[in-house]
């Protein structure tokens, strides 16, 4: 199930017949707070929100969704008419894992709508992994980050990006390994929601840990070890 959270009734039936059409089961609300009462129902499998809504804007939903345990992995697509980059910061921050600017191709959409479920789905059961690197502990398991002791909350997106990084520690990972494999998307497609995830990432992270994600001038970033 994926829950459409959309004002303008001409996007949202779009949409709606979109991922009806691949298959998917939708429901669409014209309100947040709709949303968030149907989620108490049954929660869906991915939402995608509109940033401006009536009454309770997306950015305040978003964040509700991530207040609650049993929604906080959710993932999120957002829509946003605003292209400037502290509108989609702003959004990523707020717990996205991916933004879209409207207008926007049904086909983009609904690639990034498969790359969002396919990195959800459950994988098969196995040992627990721990990596602990300098100030940073990563638990494989429970998905749990903490610097120096102190939880941090991640989005999906942002857990990903930084585990992937960490387990290709010190080697050189490329932006667009890092688009295919973490988004399926290549990175002449929206190359900044890469640049915009290491970006809140290191902020999340804080000053030390942060510093472990070394941008590669033209080429990507690499995770490094820190001396010492």
């Amino acid at each position: 199930m994926i829950y459409i959270i959309e004002d303008d009734e001409n996007i949202r039936n779009l949409v709606q017949v979109a991922l009806n059409g691949s298959g998917y089961e939708t429901a669409a609300f014209e309100t947040a707070e709709e949303a968030l009462g149907a989620f108490k129902v049954k929660a869906p499998q991915l939402a995608i929100f509109d940033l401006m809504l009536p009454g309770m804007d997306g950015l305040e939903a978003i964040r509700k969704i991530r207040a609650n345990d049993a929604w906080k992995k959710l993932p999120v697509l957002v829509l946003t008419a605003k292209d400037k980059e502290y509108d989609k910061v702003a959004g990523l921050d707020g717990g996205a894992d991916d933004y879209m600017t409207k207008p926007f191709s049904v086909l983009e959409l609904l690639a990034r709508v498969r790359s969002l479920l396919r990195r959800t789905k459950e994988e098969e059961p196995e040992q627990p992994k721990l990596f602990d690197c300098g100030a940073l502990h990563l638990d494989l398991e429970t998905r749990e980050v903490k610097v120096n002791g102190s939880e941090v909350l991640l989005t999906y997106k942002e857990y990903e990006l930084l585990v992937y990084l960490a387990e290709n520690q010190n080697r050189v990972v490329s932006r667009d390994e890092l688009l295919d494999k973490l988004w399926d998307w290549r990175a002449d497609v929206e190359t900044r929601t890469l640049d915009i995830h290491i970006k809140t990432l290191r902020q999340k992270l804080g000053e030390e840990a942060g510093h472990y994600i070394k941008t590669v001038r033209s080429v990507g970033y690499r995770f490094m070890k820190p001396q010492e």
